[in-house]
């Protein structure tokens, strides 16, 4: 398979204009007022499952609308004190799983918290979407509501991201000075959001991040998501701008600038759903230090265990892991592979 984009000496020069419109920032802030709720309160319940060294809850916070979403909370076992959190976003289509996913199981064996966020109304989720309106879609949820940014689907799903830092941070034993925000594809996409919204985060991991520069994307991407706007513009030509309007309250490349936590990227040339120049579009806009790893070879499955080492040694930097815990991590990284 052919490189799919630009090539890479071009993606790392690739920073096209941001889209935000000016009133942005005050869209954002009337929506996280409007949501804040009138006091953090979370439910943790401990659960009983097959993992002998991890401690799990299921978890209940307040999203959108003080509507309800789940999350899979992961202890390790053996603590000593406060814990750094990982609060983990999961990708399109997608729910928290169940609480011996595979994949939710990275951080926890290395030694921090991790709180997995559920996708409201995705397959696989725990989390109703509500009675929110419906009008003007394809199939999926890139183009629910999309006719106006107050109705649009990932409005809902950025403030339930926002409100998942605070849960995390309302159990006792996590450390609030010590979160991160992290995600894949979907997920990544809502952790460079929140990250820019709420400022606490001080570490945002963002692999192939979705909904980045996505004018270009619909223009680009051959797989994926990306074709339901494809399918929205044939059907309703007429709508193409209203909805490409309402995007950039949306688009990564917004976000991107108004953060300042530490941020590892990653991008693959071969990935056909996310393609690089998005990825670079974000990255190239991002405000706080900042890294990207990039895979020449892979498509939108990304680095698989290299990757998954690159977050790791990233987040040991950032949080101030002691080489034991590093080691520690490594040998539990190679048992979950």
């Amino acid at each position: 398979m052919p490189v799919l984009d630009l090539p890479l000496d071009q993606l790392r020069d690739y920073r096209p204009a941001t889209t935000a419109r000016e009133d942005f920032d005050a869209f954002w802030a009337a929506t996280l007022a409007e949501h804040a709720g009138s006091e953090t309160v979370v439910d943790f319940d401990g659960i009983d499952t097959p993992l002998a060294t991890i401690e799990t809850f299921d978890v209940t916070f307040a999203g959108f609308d003080d509507q309800p979403v789940k999350a899979w909370l992961h202890l390790p076992r053996h603590r000593n004190g406060s814990l750094p959190c990982v609060v983990q976003y999961m990708g399109y289509g997608t729910g928290r799983g169940t609480p011996v996913t595979l994949t939710n199981l990275l951080y926890s064996a290395a030694g921090y918290a991790n709180l997995i966020v559920d996708n409201r109304g995705q397959v696989g989720s725990d989390t109703a979407d509500g009675d929110a309106e419906q009008r003007a879609q394809a199939s999926g949820f890139l183009t629910q509501g999309i006719l106006d940014p107050e109705t649009y689907y990932y409005r809902r799903l950025i403030v339930d991201a926002v409100r998942a830092i605070g849960a995390a941070a309302a159990h006792p034993e996590i450390d609030a000075e010590r979160l991160a925000v992290a995600g894949g594809s979907q997920g990544a996409a809502l952790a460079l959001a929140a990250a820019a919204l709420d400022g606490t985060p001080v570490a945002v991991l963002a692999d192939l991040p979705f909904l980045s520069h996505l004018r270009r994307a619909a223009d680009v991407a051959s797989a994926g998501p990306y074709l339901e706007l494809t399918k929205f513009g044939r059907a309703r030509p007429e709508l193409v701008e209203r909805a490409f309007t309402t995007l950039t309250y949306f688009d990564a490349v917004n976000f991107a600038p108004r953060s300042t936590a530490s941020a590892r990227f990653s991008a693959a040339l071969m990935d056909d759903v996310a393609p690089a120049s998005t990825v670079f579009a974000a990255y190239n806009n991002y405000a706080g230090p900042k890294t990207i790893d990039v895979y020449p070879f892979n498509g939108h499955e990304g680095g698989g265990q290299l990757a998954a080492e690159r977050r790791l040694a990233f987040l040991s930097e950032v949080f101030g892991t002691t080489d034991a815990a590093a080691s520690a991590q490594r040998t539990a990284l190679h048992s979950l592979a």
